[in-house]
């Protein structure tokens, strides 16, 4: 179960970027805003109940790495962010980082 509170801990550090963003440029600036101040508040619930049985750091390198990756992939597909090689060759080496530590814990 820690292992899925974590999961969603990652997807929800990819909210509050994504609606900090989105109050940038939209008259629903502090809906945005409060979104993403929610999804902080998720994230750091699950992360907090996934860090029982997770070590701290393989908790927090995942953590982060869900939300690096995510909100990457959402400034592509959203925002019209760069993707060249480069970029995407590096999000695929912090996916192996990702599965990495999943495999040794």
């Amino acid at each position: 179960m820690s292992w899925i509170y974590l999961f969603l801990a990652g997807i929800f550090e990819i909210g509050w970027p994504l609606g900090l963003k989105l109050s940038q440029s939209s008259i629903y600036k502090y809906w945005w805003i409060l979104f993403a101040v929610l999804s902080m508040a998720l994230s750091g619930y699950f992360l907090l109940n996934a860090q029982k049985t997770i070590p701290i750091g393989t908790a927090y390198a995942v953590w982060t790495g869900i939300g690096a990756v995510g909100t990457f992939f959402v400034g592509i597909i959203l925002f019209d962010d760069a993707s060249n090689f480069t970029r995407i060759l590096s999000i695929f080496f912090i996916l192996v980082g990702l599965i990495g530590l999943k495999l040794a814990n």
